[in-house]
C-alpha cells in the first residue's frame, strides 16, 4: 500500500508556482491575486479559507479576504460579487460554500464572471469543461487529476467508481475520468446514495473516488485487493483527546480499507491540500487569461 500524500505533493507544486510567480516579479508583470468571500463563521469554511491565504502568502501571490456577517442579505452578497466582477486588481475569486440557507447558492455562483471563476463551479466553465474545451476544472477534481500525474497512476481501462454525484466533485470528476486523455480513459459508473446494491459496483472498482459527506462510510469489504482510492470527504467529530476538540474523518474507514488498496490518500493531508493548489494554478491561469486580453 502507498500512501497518496497530497500534503507533500502540494507542497511541490507550490515550489513550482513560486519560481514562476518570482520570475513575473522579475520581467515586472502583474502578480496574481486571489479574493476569498466567506460569509458567516463556519469553523471548516475558515479554516479553509485562512489556508488558501495562506498559500497565496507562500508562493508569492497576491490574496484578499473579504468577511461579511452571517445576516447579510442576498442583495448585498451579489453587490460585492459584481464588485469584485469590476475590481481590474483581482485576477479570480471564490465565494466560499456552504452559504447561509437564505442564499441561493446557484444564483451568487452564477452571478460570478466566469472569467474569474477559479472554483470552476460557473455553468459556462462546467460547460466547457464538457465538451473538453480549455477552462477552469474544479479545483478538488483537479486535484485528483494532479495526484493520479504525479504518482503515475495508469488509468487507461480502468473501471473507476465515483461514489456522490455532486456537482462540485462527483459528477465532474466521473466526466474528466472518462475522457480521451490521460488520466482518463476508464469505464466510469456514477453512484449515489440512491444506488442499489453499492457494495457490489465498488468492490469492481480499480479507482474509487469516494465524495459522499458519510464518514467511514466505505469500509474493507466494499473494496476489492489492489484498488486506488481518492477520499474527498471531511467530517470533524468531537474528540477530547485533541487539542483541537476534534477530529477529521474521510468517507472511507482508513484503518480499515488501507490494507487492500494499492493506492490511498489520508485525510487530513490527501485531496484536501491538492484542492488549495489547484485554486493558486486557476487563478494563475486567470490572470493569463486576462493578459491576452490586453
Amino acid at each position: 500500500m502507498q500512501i497518496l500524500d497530497g500534503k507533500k505533493t502540494a507542497e511541490e507544486i507550490k515550489q513550482e508556482i513560486a519560481v514562476e510567480i518570482s520570475n513575473l516579479k522579475q520581467k515586472g508583470k502583474k502578480i496574481p491575486h486571489l479574493a476569498a468571500v466567506l460569509v458567516g463563521s463556519n469553523g471548516a469554511s475558515l479554516t479553509y479559507v485562512n489556508a488558501k491565504v495562506k498559500a497565496c502568502e507562500k508562493v508569492g501571490m497576491k490574496s484578499s479576504l473579504i468577511r461579511l456577517n452571517d445576516t447579510v442579505s442576498e442583495e448585498e452578497l451579489l453587490e460585492k460579487v459584481e464588485e469584485l466582477n469590476q475590481d481590474e486588481q483581482i485576477d479570480g475569486f471564490i465565494v466560499q460554500l456552504p452559504l447561509p440557507k437564505h442564499i441561493d447558492d446557484k444564483k451568487v455562483t452564477e452571478a460570478i464572471l466566469p472569467s474569474k471563476d477559479v472554483d470552476g463551479f460557473h455553468p459556462w466553465n462546467i460547460g466547457k469543461m464538457l465538451l473538453n474545451l480549455p477552462t477552469f476544472l474544479p479545483a478538488t477534481p483537479y486535484g485528483i487529476l494532479q495526484l493520479i500525474e504525479r504518482y503515475n497512476i495508469e488509468t487507461t481501462g480502468k473501471h473507476c467508481v465515483v461514489v456522490g454525484r455532486s456537482s462540485i466533485v462527483g459528477s465532474p470528476m466521473a466526466n474528466l475520468m472518462s475522457r480521451n486523455t490521460y488520466p482518463g480513459n476508464c469505464t466510469v459508473t456514477l453512484t449515489h446514495s440512491r444506488t442499489v446494491n453499492l457494495a457490489e459496483i465498488t468492490r469492481t472498482a480499480d479507482i474509487l473516488i469516494v465524495a459522499l459527506g458519510k464518514p467511514e462510510f466505505i469500509t474493507a469489504d466494499m473494496v476489492q485487493e489492489g484498488v486506488v482510492i481518492f477520499d474527498v470527504g471531511i467530517t470533524r467529530k468531537p474528540d477530547k483527546s485533541k487539542k483541537s476538540g476534534y477530529k477529521l474523518h474521510g468517507d472511507v474507514n482508513y484503518s480499515d480499507v488501507a490494507e487492500k488498496a494499492a493506492f490511498i490518500t489520508p485525510v487530513p493531508g490527501g485531496v484536501g491540500p491538492m484542492t488549495i493548489v489547484s485554486l493558486l494554478k486557476n487563478t494563475i491561469l486567470a490572470a493569463k487569461g486576462k493578459r491576452k486580453k490586453f
